[in-house]
């Protein structure tokens, strides 16, 4: 995709999330405040870092199905951990759900590579396999509020220098994730593989070790996600965020992230969350009925895949060095 044309899809979008957000605000003057900006930050913090993982996969012509299981297993087992050892350190628990996470994200990755199977089946499969794993580590059984560890729940109720934790943690993360894909030569090969796998491998770049790795940072992302969503909402059980897998991917294509790979970038990706989280904002204020805010994604999708297929018409740009590929 040209990053001219990128570049104006991102202004064009941030357009729209403005003319909604002062149009909402015309009706509802509440939905302008600093308060409900806040809000609508942290509402959308934890989609942040599940997208930027998404959007990594999606780079390379895949796809991650098991996100959101992957969350609510690596959460149920943090939940778990911290009931079991009430002492247990926060830092502990945050190495346990990033550990546990990208184990998850790993397990798609071999699967994937060692048996050269379709990401959507791959990960399809391992959605169901995560839920079932809920299942018998709890028992059916749900973990609420009194069973979850103080610090997980305490975490996402900090406030950092007047912002909420949640959001900082988002910012790091999205921020590590620019500058991984923008300066690392893994990250420009990311990019390359996506846009020509046979290329990508003819100049020497390893596509089973890159796909290894976006699966493997997309489920420590996730895993990262599942200890915070338990702390936010001090409950664990085995249908959590259940179909929440289609909320990420549909942040991604908004913000103009090609399900085709090789396309994208993290400000439109974060776009994306923005445009989400501004209309779920939004449709409670304005008393619209939620059952509109699936069918307003879905339309929003259909004309973002619209858009971003003939914005793939256009010459793509150089993704690599001049000086080759580093492997």
């Amino acid at each position: 995709m040209n990053v001219k044309w990128t570049i104006r899809r991102e202004w064009l979008l941030l357009a729209i999330i403005l003319v909604i957000a002062l149009a909402v605000g015309f009706r509802a003057p509440v939905f302008l405040t600093w308060r409900n900006a806040l809000d609508i930050a942290n509402d959308s913090s934890i989609l942040a870092i599940l997208v930027l993982g998404q959007m990594i996969v999606l780079l390379t012509r895949g796809i991650d199905l098991s996100v959101a299981s992957n969350l609510a297993l690596t959460g149920m087992v943090c939940a778990l951990l911290g009931r079991a050892w009430p002492g247990a350190p926060l830092f502990v628990l945050v190495l346990v759900a990033l550990m546990v996470g990208a184990l998850l994200g790993a397990i798609n990755g071999w699967l994937i590579t060692r048996f050269d199977l379709p990401p959507i089946v791959v990960t399809l499969g391992t959605l169901s396999a995560y839920r079932g794993a809920i299942f018998v580590a709890s028992n059916g059984a749900w973990i609420s509020d009194q069973d979850i560890h103080t610090s997980i729940k305490g975490l996402p109720r900090e406030v950092w220098l007047g912002l909420p934790a949640l959001v900082w943690i988002a910012i790091a993360v999205v921020s590590l994730g620019a500058l991984f894909l923008r300066y690392r030569h893994e990250g420009r090969e990311i990019y390359a593989l996506g846009n020509n796998p046979h290329a990508a491998q003819y100049v020497g770049i390893s596509i089973a070790s890159r796909l290894f790795l976006v699966y493997t940072i997309s489920g420590m992302l996730a895993g990262l996600a599942g200890l915070l969503w338990v702390g936010r909402y001090s409950i664990a059980f085995t249908e959590l965020a259940a179909g929440y897998e289609l909320t990420v991917i549909a942040a991604c294509v908004i913000g103009g992230v090609s399900i085709g790979g090789g396309v994208g970038s993290v400000v439109g990706a974060s776009l994306g969350v923005l445009f989400i989280g501004v209309v779920n904002g939004a449709l409670p204020v304005i008393q619209v009925s939620p059952f509109w805010q699936q069918a307003i994604a879905g339309a929003v999708i259909l004309i973002s895949v619209a858009v971003n297929a003939r914005a793939d018409r256009v010459a793509g740009r150089q993704i690599l060095d001049k000086q080759g590929v580093r492997t």
